[in-house]
């Protein structure tokens, strides 16, 4: 199946890009019941994850930084996504997931994206 993105001009380049990228990462990874994709989306200033199962199209468990428990917590972004990490594999484990897909949702492995997925591996996440 082909999808197309329009390319962009000035500030819309970017997002056209991460679209670009999320659509081929998608290509390759989905989630299954037993093992589901963890998805980040990363906005300018917060961060979501979610465990998704694909077949069933059902959310399995979640944690964003405008969670009350991370919400207006100490240190910079990427101490925020760290937070996020360890929360949603907590919730993920509490649901009884043990292993995910990691879907980086486009954007590249550096900075807040790898400190979440990092922190979801300390927490007991296997990818």
């Amino acid at each position: 199946m082909a999808y197309g993105v329009k390319i962009a001009k000035g500030k819309a380049y970017k997002a056209a890009a991460i679209k670009r990228r999320h659509i081929r990462v998608r290509k390759k990874v989905s989630g299954t019941q037993v093992r589901p994709r963890l998805v980040v989306t990363r906005s300018n200033r917060h961060m979501v994850a979610q465990v998704i199962d694909d077949i069933a199209g059902h959310t399995l468990a979640s944690a964003s930084s405008l969670d009350s428990s991370i919400r207006g917590g100490e240190g910079d972004k990427s101490a925020q996504a760290q937070r996020v990490g360890a929360l949603v594999a907590e919730r993920a484990k509490a649901a009884g997931i043990e292993a995910v897909v990691f879907d980086r949702g486009g954007n590249q492995y550096a900075g807040r994206i790898a400190a979440l997925a990092d922190a979801a591996r300390e927490a007991g996440l296997k990818f």
